[in-house]
């Protein structure tokens, strides 16, 4: 691997979790219309965009190629279906979150997200894990019920957001579909639900006589913010390691909790600090994990 490519590996990767980091600032624009209408909306329009790449980019061969894979195979056509609602779940959710003032709930649920995918992986696909990884989960779990007992409410929307995410990764290992026509190919499948969601929703925020007011602009920008940070995480993470992808990804829950607690003003207290204390401890120590193994097998 040159210096270039992973120079710009980095430069992908760190611009799309820059942008996922400061996705609540965009949904707090929208905080006037419903979560469902929006994540209509950007169901839609997320497969407008994606829809248009795929033509421009010249992939419509294959993404005729893997839809005709998918209604040939049932076990991937329902795993990417699955994939879809997991996903669509996450992402109302996340936009529930941010508009109801959780957005430190939120980047909880995704520093705790990698430690679900590591459990996820050991219970379903058998993967092998370490003495250390163990401890990480312990840490990770004294601070998810360290935060329940001291602040009297149970963290939901952290450990959903973290759950949904983790299993449509895991998903989408299983399907194994690249990102731009994975993308295409989840909203397609969502797209008639999202349509009918609007069709009878009795209280539309967006307008069709007023098509460019800033409400339409912004819903119709959900497509992009959704399909752009994506596409730049599957650019950068082919070029740089495994172990500096996991190191960046905690830019977008960092970012999000700046936001929460000096843009937002949300509460974060003695017991938020204590937990997110326990979280971060344990995935310091779950990344010393990730770097050392890759090690070891180097001197092998």
């Amino acid at each position: 691997m040159n210096a270039n490519q992973d120079r710009n590996g980095m430069i992908y990767t760190s611009s799309a979790y820059i942008l996922w980091g400061f996705l609540p600032i965009y949904w707090k624009l929208l905080d006037h219309v419903s979560p469902g209408e929006t994540l209509a909306h950007r169901i839609i329009w997320s497969f407008v965009f994606t829809f248009l790449l795929v033509l421009i980019m010249r992939k419509w061969s294959d993404f005729t190629k893997e839809w005709k894979e998918l209604l040939h195979n049932k076990k991937k056509l329902f795993g990417i279906s699955l994939a879809t609602l997991v996903i669509s779940l996450n992402w109302l959710i996340f936009i529930w979150a941010v508009n109801s003032n959780h957005v430190v709930q939120a980047s909880l649920g995704y520093y705790i997200n990698p430690l679900i995918s590591i459990l996820l992986g050991i219970i379903v696909l058998k993967e092998a894990f370490t003495f250390r990884q163990t401890i990480s989960f312990i840490l990770a779990g004294i601070g998810v019920l360290y935060l329940t007992i001291s602040y009297g409410v149970f963290p939901w929307v952290s450990l959903l957001l973290a759950i949904s995410f983790g299993l449509y990764g895991l998903l989408k290992k299983k399907v194994d579909i690249g990102p731009m026509i994975g993308l295409t190919i989840e909203t397609m499948l969502i797209l008639p639900f999202a349509i009918i969601y609007l069709a009878i929703y009795p209280d539309n925020a967006f307008q069709l006589h007023e098509f460019f007011s800033s409400t339409n602009l912004l819903l119709m920008g959900a497509g992009v913010m959704t399909a752009i940070p994506l596409l730049l995480f599957a650019s950068g993470a082919k070029r740089i390691s495994l172990a500096m992808v996991g190191f960046l990804q905690y830019i977008a829950p960092t970012l999000m909790l700046l936001l929460g607690v000096f843009i937002y003003k949300e509460a974060f207290t003695s017991a938020h600090l204590i937990a997110f204390a326990f979280i971060w401890i344990a995935l310091v120590n779950f990344m010393l994990t990730s770097y050392r193994r890759p090690l070891r097998k180097k001197h092998v």
